[in-house]
């Protein structure tokens, strides 16, 4: 039996709990990377879909499980700083994909938060580096409400519409945060580049300016 199928399987109001429930859990505890609370969102679109739960009420679970579980990782990352990972077990902590996400949102900042809800390899580990890189409370505040509402909001609507065909939903998501990480690592490294190469080419330039006085 399906993750899916044994949810949709609960009773209505314990539905509700596990789509506010695991996306909380998903940054804030940071299992996202073994359940992701994706997955809690699109069961919660299938019961609306099935008269199980009204859509409405998985929308606002939804929204405020990853709402409340992002500023929850936001916090974790902030007081915990470069010690987090290490205070991970090793199968839930990835110290290069931590690496990786902290990196992005310091050059993305805002922009980073809002786009790693869309990508499962990102959505655990950005609140948390979030809060280690820096940026301030307010801007995540504003971009985890936008990122968040936007996300749980399509997922439980498309699951809703999908309904028994939710398997494709399900690959299309995966699909779709698959090729948004792809643009977001080729636009991470063409910056990368090109600030390697403004730090190669100053030197010569001062070196010219030199030779010509």
């Amino acid at each position: 039996m399906s993750v899916i199928a044994a949810l949709t399987g609960l009773p209505g109001w314990l539905v509700l709990a596990c789509v506010a429930g695991l996306p909380a859990l998903e940054a804030s505890a940071l299992v996202g990377v073994v359940v992701p609370g994706e997955t809690a969102v699109v069961a919660g679109g299938v019961a609306a879909h099935a008269g199980i739960v009204p859509l409405w009420a998985v929308v606002v679970a939804a929204v405020g499980g990853a709402v409340i579980g992002d500023q929850v990782g936001f916090s974790v990352g902030r007081r915990y700083g470069p010690g987090l990972v290490r205070r991970l077990p090793r199968r839930l902590g990835d110290s290069r994909a931590f690496e990786r996400a902290l990196d992005l949102v310091r050059r993305r900042g805002v922009l980073a938060v809002v786009l790693g809800r869309w990508v499962a390899s990102l959505r655990a580990l950005v609140p948390g580096a979030a809060g280690m890189s820096g940026l301030s409370r307010t801007r995540f505040t504003l971009a985890n409400l936008a990122g968040g509402a936007v996300w749980a909001s399509a997922v439980a609507v498309a699951a809703d519409l999908a309904g028994a065909a939710y398997p494709t939903l399900e690959r299309r998501l995966g699909a779709a945060g698959l090729a948004l990480l792809v643009v977001v690592l080729v636009v991470l490294a063409w910056y990368l580049a090109r600030g390697r190469r403004r730090q190669h080419d100053a030197p010569g330039v001062a070196d010219g300016h030199a030779s010509g006085a």
